[in-house]
């Protein structure tokens, strides 16, 4: 089983809408995957609850409850970390990943905090040591013509860790939440854009050696 962590210790950074549309991906090539919730507010479970019956199925667990029970067949596992997310708490979740995707957005002060908890937390991590491979940061919610860009392509550049994906700021992903579905399951023809910004992340989180 694969196991792959969205995480990063700053809030409103995108890593539901990550977490989910990963889930979307695996689910709709027939891979068996689960969604663990471990974010007090739980949006990744009712982003669950408002996917239709007849969509690919993904299960759902909250990972509020304690131990985290996944079906015996589960192929992947997409775990759905909470802000401000530190210290022991971070240790643990990120010991249960094979891969951690890191979500950035573009602005001061995200870009700011992004850096703390990457330098300061995440690669000193002991579960961590020595595989900054199986680390990868996505530029999220991006607008290219907006002057942060540059900025931030110039952090993303910096870091020891690959840089696997930016995806533009669109109202496809409200679209897509609002009705439980991923990016992968609307309208070719809406998202072929979308659809070629996740292609080298999805390769990554599929493809990378564990």
């Amino acid at each position: 089983m694969r196991t792959i962590v969205v995480v990063n210790s700053k809030g409103g950074c995108g890593k539901t809408t990550i977490a989910t549309n990963l889930a979307g991906h695996f689910a709709k090539r027939g891979v068996r995957t689960a969604l663990v919730d471990l974010d007090p507010q739980q949006s990744s479970l009712e982003w669950l609850a408002a996917r239709p019956g007849w969509r690919p199925s993904i299960h759902g667990v909250d990972g509020q409850k304690g131990s985290l029970h996944l079906p015996r067949n589960t192929q992947v596992t997409i775990i759905d970390s909470p802000a401000r997310v530190h210290g022991r708490q971070l240790s643990d979740i990120v010991r249960r990943a094979d891969l951690v995707v890191v979500p950035v957005l573009p602005s001061p002060i995200d870009i700011r905090a992004a850096g703390h908890f990457i330098t300061g937390d995440l690669l000193h991590l002991g579960a961590l040591k020595g595989k900054s491979g199986r680390i990868a940061l996505v530029a999220n919610r991006v607008r290219e013509n907006a002057k942060i860009f540059s900025a931030l392509q110039t952090f993303l550049r910096r870091q020891e860790i690959r840089h696997v994906g930016t995806l533009r700021d669109t109202q496809n992903y409200i679209r897509a939440a609002a009705m439980g579905l991923s990016i992968f399951e609307l309208a070719p023809s809406l998202v072929a854009r979308d659809l070629d910004q996740w292609r080298p992340l999805t390769r990554w989180v599929s493809r990378t050696k564990l």
